[in-house]
């Protein structure tokens, strides 16, 4: 197969922003937060959505896009199904990886550390807060297991829908949140030339992070 001239000419140089040790907050958490808030005022579509990477039973990393839904100095939350794919290898593997990239402002994010489950009063406060159509949605599909058509999610929700129809619908106990503990974090600057800015944060224990340049 000969390579595609059209993909391999894609390219653009990235001139907004520098990023230097200097610059950067000594705590990972209010360095995120400083730039969460200025995506916010980006306006970037879907800024909370990131790549969640976890590994099977046979090694083979697998990654998805699920939805930020809080962070603090403890870690960033999301929510999804704990018997779906994502949800089996975490339990049998909970070291993971999340990415942010922030395209119009020429950022990533990347994070690695170690994830487990919020608490079930957490997990029902957020619940609680979804639209009914995802509440339900949440009790109807059996996500990532096969299914033989369509029609099976169809038939899903109008049993789930008539189940709820005078009740008020609690969240599955299949369903919850996740909680990811940094181990590192890295914050990526586009650059002009490929030369990128790339301030990494690794945890030293009691000893606070360590604050590292990498050559992009």
């Amino acid at each position: 197969m000969q390579q595609d001239a059209s993909i391999s000419s894609i390219r653009r140089e990235y001139m907004r922003e520098s990023l230097s040790e200097s610059d950067v907050h000594s705590n990972p958490f209010r360095q995120f937060d400083r730039w969460w808030q200025e995506a916010l005022k980006a306006d970037i579509d879907e800024v909370n959505a990131m790549t969640l990477c976890t590994l099977s039973k046979e090694g083979f990393p697998g990654s998805r896009i699920v939805l930020l839904k809080g962070y603090d100095d403890n870690g960033f939350i999301w929510y999804t199904n704990y018997e779906s794919r994502k949800g089996r290898e975490l339990a049998a593997h909970p070291k993971a990886s999340l990415l942010f990239f922030w395209k119009e402002l020429e950022r990533q994010v990347r994070i690695e550390g170690i994830c487990e489950r919020v608490s079930p009063e957490e997990s029902d406060a957020y619940f609680n807060s979804r639209p009914e159509g995802s509440r339900i949605g949440a009790w109807a599909s059996p996500q990532s297991h096969p299914i033989e058509s369509r029609e099976i999610l169809d038939r899903n929700l109008a049993a789930i829908s008539e189940k709820f129809s005078d009740t008020p619908i609690y969240r599955p106990p299949h369903w919850g949140g996740y909680r990811m503990t940094p181990v590192m974090i890295e914050f990526w600057q586009g650059r002009p030339s490929r030369l990128h800015d790339r301030i990494r944060y690794d945890i030293q224990d009691e000893e606070g992070w360590k604050i590292t340049r990498l050559a992009p």
